[in-house]
Formats: C-alpha cells, sequence, structure tokens
C-alpha cells in the first residue's frame, strides 16, 4: 500500500467495546502495516502464502484470539474476533482469510471438545503449528446441511468414515478437519462431528478448487477412513449442534471482514475522487458522487453497529445469538457488495484493472454473502427467529 488508509475510528468508542478491544484494534493495526502492507502483491503461491501468514499471526500472538481452552479459564472473545477481522480484511483479503479458517477451525473444539482434545489441537493452532479446516458442505448438502450423506459407521472402538465434502476452505493444506457426517438416522439427529487428521488413510484431496478470490480450496472424499471414538467431538446425535453453535459464533466475524473491505472501499474511493478532477473541478464536489460516497458511509455505520451489537451480545449477554449473527452477517456482506461496486464505477474503468486495490476488493467480497450460510438463508433464520420471539411458532 503506497498511501495512508483514510478511516473513520470513532466507532471505537462506542460502549460495545472496552479498553483491551481499542488496544487490540491498534495492535492489529500496526502488525497489519508490518508484514501485511510489506508483503509481496501480485501473483503469489497462495498454499505457501497462508502458510507463511498463519506462522506470522502466531508469532504476533493474534492466533491466541482464534482458541480458548478450559483448562486455562479462557473464553472466545467475538468482539477481538471481530477486531481482527475487520482489521485484516482492509488489508488484506488472504491474511483475514487466513485468521478465519483458524477460528472456523477451532471454535467447535473450543466450545465442545475435551480436555485431551483442546490441549493437542488448540495448543497447535495458537502456535501456529497446525492450521484447521471446518467440513461441513456436500455436493448435495450446502444450505440444507441436515441433508449430508457422508457417513460415519461405528466399529467397536472406531468408526469408518465415508463421504464426500466440497469447497472446504484449506483444504490440501490443513492438518486437520472438523468433518460432520452421519451416525444415525436422516435429519439433524443423525449427525456426529469428528476431528480428522490430515494423514489419515483413505484422506483423499479429490481437486483443488480455483475461485475469483484466490484461496485454498478442495473436495475431499473420504475412502474409508479409520477414526478412533476419541475424535469425536462431544455425543453421537450432537453434530448439528456443534455445527450451529459454531456458525453463530463466527458468522458476526464474517460481517466484519465484509465491514473491513468497506472501508477500505470508501478509504480507496475518497482518495480517488479527491484527486481525480471531472469537468474541471475534482469529482468530490459533484453532488452525485457525493451521494454515492454518503449511501457507502451508510453501509459501513450500520454495519459497524449490527456486528459489534451482535458481537456484545455473545460476549456479555447470551449463549446464542443466532437471529443478531444473520443480521450481522446478511446486512454487513449485502452491504459490502453495494458499497464495493460504488467504488469501482467511481474508478471508472480503472475500477476493474488488475492490480487496482477496488478491483481486489470486488473479487474478495463476493464469496461472503455465500459462505457460513447464503444470504437467504440468513432472511430464513432471522424470521423464524422473529416468528419465534412473537410466540407465533
Amino acid at each position: 500500500m503506497t498511501e495512508q488508509q483514510t478511516i473513520d475510528k470513532s466507532y471505537l468508542q462506542w460502549p460495545f467495546l472496552a479498553d483491551n478491544h481499542r488496544q487490540l484494534a491498534d495492535d492489529i493495526e500496526n502488525w497489519a502495516q508490518q508484514h501485511v502492507d510489506s508483503a509481496p502483491h501480485g501473483d503469489i503461491d497462495v498454499d505457501s502464502e497462508c502458510i507463511k501468514l498463519v506462522r506470522q499471526l502466531a508469532a504476533g500472538g493474534i492466533l491466541a484470539h482464534s482458541v480458548a481452552q478450559r483448562q486455562s479459564g479462557e473464553k472466545l472473545d467475538v468482539r477481538s474476533m471481530c477486531l481482527i477481522r475487520e482489521t485484516l480484511a482492509r488489508h488484506s483479503g488472504l491474511a483475514d482469510f487466513a485468521f478465519a479458517m483458524q477460528c472456523l477451525g477451532s471454535v467447535p473444539i473450543s466450545l465442545f471438545g475435551n480436555d485431551a482434545q483442546q490441549q493437542q489441537y488448540l495448543t497447535a493452532v495458537r502456535a501456529g503449528n497446525n492450521i484447521a479446516a471446518f467440513a461441513l458442505t456436500e455436493p448435495e448438502a450446502g444450505s440444507d446441511v441436515a441433508a449430508m450423506s457422508t457417513a460415519a459407521v461405528r466399529k467397536g472402538n472406531d468408526y469408518v468414515l465415508s463421504g464426500e465434502k466440497t469447497f472446504i476452505s484449506n483444504g490440501g493444506i490443513a492438518d486437520f478437519y472438523i468433518v460432520f457426517a452421519r451416525t444415525g438416522g436422516a435429519g439433524a439427529k443423525g449427525i456426529s462431528a469428528f476431528i480428522l487428521d490430515a494423514d489419515t488413510v483413505g484422506l483423499e484431496i479429490v481437486e483443488r478448487i480455483e475461485t475469483i478470490a484466490p484461496h485454498p480450496l478442495a473436495r475431499l472424499k473420504f475412502n474409508d477412513c479409520l477414526m478412533p471414538a476419541s475424535k469425536r467431538l462431544g455425543e453421537e446425535g450432537e453434530g448439528f449442534k456443534i455445527a450451529m453453535a459454531s456458525l453463530d459464533t463466527c458468522r458476526s466475524t464474517v460481517g466484519a471482514a465484509a465491514l473491513g473491505f468497506s472501508r477500505r472501499a470508501l478509504s480507496e474511493a475518497l482518495q480517488r475522487t479527491g484527486s481525480r478532477k471531472l469537468f474541471g473541478e475534482p469529482m468530490i464536489k459533484i453532488p452525485g458522487v457525493q451521494t454515492q460516497l454518503a449511501e457507502m458511509a451508510l453501509n459501513i455505520d450500520t454495519s459497524a453497529l449490527l456486528i459489534y451489537r451482535a458481537a456484545w451480545e455473545k460476549d456479555c449477554n447470551s449463549d446464542r445469538i443466532t437471529r443478531e449473527a444473520a443480521m450481522a452477517k446478511l446486512h454487513a456482506t449485502d452491504s459490502a457488495q453495494k458499497t464495493i461496486d460504488a467504488a469501482v464505477q467511481l474508478f471508472g474503468g480503472l475500477g476493474v484493472t488488475k492490480g487496482v486495490k477496488v478491483e481486489e476488493l470486488y473479487r474478495d467480497i463476493r464469496a461472503l454473502r455465500i459462505y457460513e450460510g447464503a444470504s437467504e438463508v440468513q432472511k430464513l433464520i432471522i424470521a423464524r427467529q422473529t416468528l419465534l420471539n412473537a410466540g407465533m411458532i
């Protein structure tokens, strides 16, 4: 980055955040400037870059915020996770991805793992020695999680895992996968969760998947993988609950990443419209441009309010924030798409030129409206929770 970002940080004084969060925001900003802004850009080996980022995040103490070990009296702090993702995303979508996947792949163990599981896996994640992954989606079971067909059959003290998962982030570079598989009958109550080590015999990386924003992504196949029962998370039949609780925890942070992208888009737009002249005067003086900038600023503040409301609710007031997290993710990701699109428009032809930041942001934001629950699913969740709160179902 060659120019200073123009970022309004007054939101850090909101009552949703405490002094330790404000200090964390400064620390992450300084870390990102040193390690992300100075990193090489352009064509890179995505796998090796992600692994390097994980190691750097660990060395900076940042991955400590992605895990919580019961024996140490730790608790996940969603506000910290949101601040980290927002700041990293503002600097680099790949840096945000590296942190986010450590969170998503570790949260099930933080919430439901026994002491031995937490000691083995979370300690390694915190140190940057293990890369985590969350394997839920299947070719025929994306938004409809309860329709999954991957199965784990109990045989004595082991389970035999068979089936497929797809669009698995960190697929191919992860050291372990949180895998959800059917151990019982049809529906949500027949699903269990497991920790599958990447070196398990029978685990096959069928293909690597390329997307518009390069990330390590793969389709996995389980060819009768043998897993000891000690690798099961929680009890049989608790897999759906574990998946939903984990997504509940992480969905606000997806919104925070979108917020980071939005803030960067506005910063880029302000610099562009402030320096470029159109019809004899700076673009920023044109009423139509000011209107677009106003809408961008409005989208950013409303997103931030929803995100940090949900995170505060999770940290301070409620174990489950299904409605609040869904609102935060839905609004932040959808409005970020609009904000970034507006920035591209203000850049004109330069905005769709490879190597320009707003073009990169345009590719980065699109997947966030799909993963961890598509926008349409979030609307259904919000509607159901609203009806439940009204006592109508």
